[in-house]
């Protein structure tokens, strides 16, 4: 895909006008009418904030890697975990908003703290549409918990699956099985389906 049908088709899938787009990116609305219609390409400093003002990236951007896998919005994240010793699944509600390949992450108790939860935030890349990787950690003051990534991501981009490996309340670093869903139900019954074929031990 060349650089103009780029910024024309996700500055149209955005529901912006030329103008709009223009301001936010802090070009003249004469020079973003050249780069659309592919008579003049923007210098790098340009080409960073136009990127980042259509929200994709440098190399989205310059046609290289698609940007139509959308996995901003509600989500459901589902963990294996312990609290005393007995296993559980915990169901977080999950907020995601992607910028290009970059998804952000902010979670909310999936119980109380007193019972094992905490709220959370991370990070996590999308490489190649197909694997999620990055990190966690704790956004309650009293809980330590932080730790890492990976999930495979279904090819419909509707849910993700892997592990995270982490530092429990005590200190000892412990994995388990994790997952991603569009509903609380799939996000359990994916965790639920990866114990029962091959369990994670803490």
């Amino acid at each position: 895909m060349d650089f103009s049908d780029v910024i024309r088709g996700r500055r149209t899938a955005l529901g912006l006008s030329q103008a709009q787009l223009a301001e936010r990116a802090g070009v003249s609305l004469r020079q973003l009418a050249r780069y659309e219609a592919g008579e003049q390409q923007p210098v790098l400093a340009a080409a960073v904030t136009l990127a980042d003002a259509l929200g994709i990236s440098l190399t989205q951007l310059a046609g290289q890697v698609s940007y139509d896998l959308d996995l901003s919005g509600e989500w459901w994240a589902g963990w294996q975990t312990w609290k005393e010793g007995l296993p559980r699944i915990d169901i977080h509600a999950l907020q995601i908003n992607q910028r290009g390949e970059i998804l952000q992450l902010v979670a909310d108790r999936a119980v109380p703290v007193a019972e094992g939860s905490y709220r959370w935030q991370g990070e996590l890349r999308l490489w190649d549409n197909e694997a999620l990787l990055g990190w966690y950690r704790s956004t309650d003051q009293a809980v330590r918990s932080k730790g890492t990534l990976y999930l495979a991501l279904h090819p419909h981009g509707d849910r993700a699956w892997g592990r995270w490996v982490g530092m429990s309340y005590d200190g000892q670093v412990v994995t388990g099985w994790g997952s991603l869903a569009r509903n609380r139900e799939q996000a359990h019954q994916v965790v639920q389906n990866l114990i029962d074929r091959e369990p994670a031990t803490a």
